[in-house]
């Protein structure tokens, strides 16, 4: 994936409010592709500047926010860019929760064990040594007695 600076967006979006030119026309000028700029005229609309500048820091979401946006998001007759503008959050990132929650339900958005689950290969082995090994003891013991020091001191 691409990542644009927010000056190019910033100029970009400032050119097309600016002049007479379509989406399609200025995407051709600068060579990008038309449905990002699009995308790019859009957010600004919606939420300003701020919505053209990237984040440097990676967020996390509260199971309790992400219920509350899908909610909204259902319960509200708005389109899921202005929601995902009200709310700050990527659109395709609220789709995502919304399919997670539909097919899962809050279990979706608890944390979950992060990486591959480890593989212990010699964990059965070593359990029938130890078992063996406990099977002799337990026989010998029965055979043999407790102790042999204790019959010496007699």
């Amino acid at each position: 994936m691409v990542k644009y600076s927010s000056e190019l967006k910033a100029e970009v979006v400032s050119e097309y409010l600016q002049g007479d030119i379509s989406i399609s026309l200025l995407s051709k000028k600068r060579n990008l592709p038309r449905i990002q700029v699009g995308r790019w005229i859009q957010n600004f609309r919606l939420s300003g500047a701020d919505a053209l500048k990237r984040r440097r820091v990676k967020r996390s979401f509260s199971v309790e926010f992400k219920v509350d946006v899908i909610n909204y998001y259902q319960t509200h007759d708005e389109t899921l860019a202005e929601v995902s503008a009200k709310f700050d959050v990527n659109s395709c990132q609220i789709s995502l929760w919304r399919t997670a929650f539909n097919q899962y339900g809050i279990e979706a958005f608890k944390p979950h064990p992060k990486g591959r689950k480890t593989k212990v290969k010699h964990n059965k082995k070593k359990l029938r040594k130890l078992v063996n090994k406990n099977e002799i003891l337990k026989k010998s013991m029965t055979l043999f007695g407790t102790s042999t020091d204790e019959r010496k001191h007699k």
